[in-house]
């Protein structure tokens, strides 16, 4: 029985907040059909180039734009990678069952090492151990479980999701989700391709209505190192498992998904933006530090910028006068937060 082992810590818990209101704040948004379909597209290439670029894929995003646009029918290893993980994406996205089951798991992998990989190594838990190297000084770093435990671990871990789906907040119930493939390594290969797209069908039940628009993939290819030291083990698995903690893990995976949610919002801004609400660089300013602090002060944003008191007051006029902030306090104690939601 897969019992993990974490606590709602306090920046767990303060990310968790900020997401749930970031969603509300979003879903407040509206875009015309052909802003969702430009953004859209754009969303399914970095989240492609993001995933592959991870497990160390060559491809530059100008080339993965490239590729997706052209789709060609003859195409190299690092090619075929980007085709088959950007087709099963876009699947998952037009799919209307929503039950998460072995199955489902079983075709992520099968779509994303299409034609890479021998017939019995495709769509099936692995028969044969592996090994877990260090790709740079391929020293090994990690020993799995065997390949007999396999199915009665991912057996375990799926009859867990679907126990707690309607229960546990779905950044709880991704995050351990995610880790714990991972830790299982139940594939020879496109394991990480097949754990970040099914993570990203459980983060559907965020309920944020432009989900299809977010790149996960895109915070931990930003720093790749950071994010296989948070999701792995190094050792033996079997000396490790009784005391894995996912608290850590769970703070980086919140703290990424905040992450891209907030890029998400600038986006949506400046994409919907005219020239009475277009936001500026000095503006963002405002509401970056208020995302990291909570609130701002006057005497806060002159040390961001240059611009004079009074211009300063227009900026957070401006900010008031879209929703986007409220003022509180009198006088020299006056300080600004986001608007609260309705």
């Amino acid at each position: 029985m897969f019992e993990p082992r974490y606590q709602v810590s306090p920046p767990l818990l303060r990310a968790i907040k900020q997401i749930t209101l970031l969603v509300h704040r979003l879903n407040q948004g509206q875009l015309t059909q052909l802003q969702l379909a430009k953004l859209l597209s754009a969303a399914r290439d970095l989240s492609t180039y993001a995933s592959t670029s991870i497990e160390g894929n060559p491809l530059p995003l100008t080339d993965v734009r490239r590729l997706l646009k052209s789709r060609p029918e003859s195409a190299r290893q690092s090619e075929q990678e980007v085709l088959n993980y950007n087709q099963v994406l876009i699947q998952l996205q037009e799919r209307e069952e929503t039950a998460f089951t072995a199955e489902l798991i079983l075709q992520i992998q099968r779509g994303v090492t299409a034609g890479l990989l021998p017939p019995h190594q495709v769509g099936a838990w692995r028969q044969e151990p592996v090994i877990v190297h260090e790709p740079r000084s391929g020293d090994i770093v990690y020993l799995p479980p065997d390949h007999q435990d396999v199915a009665r671990l991912m057996d375990e871990l799926i009859t867990f999701v679907q126990t707690e789906q309607a229960s546990l907040d779905p950044l709880l119930l991704a995050g351990l989700f995610h880790k714990q493939f991972v830790v299982i390594h139940p594939f020879i290969d496109g394991n990480g391709r097949t754990a970040r797209l099914a993570t990203n069908v459980l983060l559907a039940d965020l309920g944020l209505d432009f989900f299809k628009l977010v790149s996960f993939e895109n915070y931990y290819n930003q720093n790749v190192t950071r994010y296989f030291q948070r999701v792995g083990l190094f050792g033996n698995y079997y000396e490790l498992a009784d005391s894995l903690d996912f608290t850590a893990w769970l703070e980086y995976f919140a703290g990424g998904i905040l992450d891209e949610l907030l890029r998400l919002e600038k986006s949506l801004i400046q994409t919907t933006a005219t020239p009475a609400t277009r936001l500026h660089a000095h503006h963002q300013q405002i509401l970056d530090y208020i995302d990291q602090h909570g609130f701002v002060t006057d005497r806060d944003y002159a040390k961001l910028t240059e611009r004079a008191k009074a211009t300063r007051s227009l900026d957070f006029r401006k900010l008031i006068e879209l929703g986007l902030i409220q003022r509180h306090g009198r006088g020299r104690g006056i300080y600004y937060t986001r608007a609260a939601q309705s």
